[in-house]
């Protein structure tokens, strides 16, 4: 038997929408350290490398290893019925020919239920070998993008220099020429360290999110009982307290004491307004967060030159929702790596460079 339970659909849409031009039908395996998913395009270009750990759920049980073929294509129209915020419990038997879906939306006012039909996909998993790269890259994923969408319209390919002075992309084509020049902020050992301080940043604040969920559902079935309890009670139990009258000379004083209060000296309108200040904090964060966002760290053993196609990178760039930074491993004639990481999971895209025409 399979269950896993993911807090929010929202992340199983991100990463759909990461790979539906990619891929169109896959394996999904399941084992006991999660999900994953191994895949290459048509062209046999470009190879998809998806993992979710057991970290990136909930709730997980996996009884023994499956694999679960799918289209893609039809996964992402019944994820799309989804809220980003319902939880998505993906379940199947063994030997099943169907996957079945429930989205619940958080107060449990509604649940969809979905079977979609598996399909047997004849593939191979590939072993990925370990390559020590010659260049590595972290910079913000939202600016790898950027660069991507500017170039794409020069040329069908684009050039990517590696040197310890930065990272340089050129793209040529008929209307002209265009480059980007990317320079490091820091170290290596520095972007390296930030990197795993805000993982573990994260999982702290997912586990808190999960007690602080899994409370609230205990408090609402507890409160759910002591409702039902009270309508009981309320058909048989009288208020014993009647409120007492009040006397017309009472509300005169009540009615001169509003008169009084409201005839001060400072209105509403000559008060001065008193803009409240954001604790020093909350402050302090975002202007932390917004520093890791600009980062890049390079290290780079020897020089690295190739060319690539710029519709794929174009499409790997679409993984930019999934986590703030990317990273890029690039060696002579070695498949470009680009891979985005985040708590609990990362998927990770392999290219050939293009060989150049003599």
């Amino acid at each position: 038997m399979f269950e896993a339970t993911l807090e929010k659909a929202e992340l199983l849409k991100k990463i759909l929408d990461a790979v539906k031009e990619l891929v169109s039908d896959a394996n999904l395996d399941c084992n006991d350290e999660g999900l994953k998913l191994q895949a290459m395009d048509n062209s046999h270009v470009a190879l998809v490398s998806l993992w979710l750990k057991t970290d990136s759920f909930s709730e997980f049980r996996c009884d023994r290893d499956m694999t679960l073929g799918m289209n893609l294509g039809s996964l992402q129209k019944i994820i799309k019925c989804a809220n980003n915020d319902d939880n998505c419990k993906l379940s199947a038997s063994e030997d099943a020919d169907t996957l079945n879906l429930q989205f619940q939306g958080k107060r449990a006012a509604r649940v969809g239920e979905y079977e979609m039909k598996l399909m047997d996909i004849d593939s191979e998993q590939l072993g990925i070998p370990e390559t020590d790269y010659d260049a590595k890259i972290r910079m913000p994923s939202s600016e790898f993008a950027k660069i991507m969408r500017d170039l794409k319209d020069l040329g069908e390919s684009v050039r990517i220099e590696a040197t310890s002075e930065g990272v340089k992309f050129t793209a040529e084509g008929e209307i002209g020429t265009g480059s980007v020049t990317i320079k490091p902020t820091g170290d290596w050992e520095e972007g390296e360290a930030r990197s795993k301080k805000k993982k573990a940043a994260t999982k702290t604040k997912v586990k808190k999110e999960r007690a602080g969920s899994a409370r609230v559902k205990k408090e609402e079935n507890g409160n759910d009982s002591d409702e039902a309890m009270d309508e009981d009670d309320d058909e048989d139990v009288k208020p014993k307290v009647k409120p007492e009258p009040v006397s017309d000379d009472e509300e005169d004083d009540e009615e001169e004491d509003s008169d009084e209060e409201g005839s001060g000296s400072d209105s509403e309108e000559e008060r001065p307004s008193k803009k409240k200040k954001a604790p020093a904090g909350k402050k302090g964060k975002k202007s932390a967060e917004g520093e890791d966002a600009r980062n890049v760290f390079i290290d780079v053993s020897q020089a690295v030159s190739l060319n690539f196609s710029i519709k794929y990178l174009n499409n790997f760039a679409k993984s930019t929702p999934l986590s703030s930074d990317v990273m890029l491993q690039m060696s002579n004639d070695v498949p470009l790596l680009v891979a985005y990481e985040w708590e609990g999971g990362s998927i990770k895209f392999y290219l050939a460079p293009k060989i150049a025409e003599d």
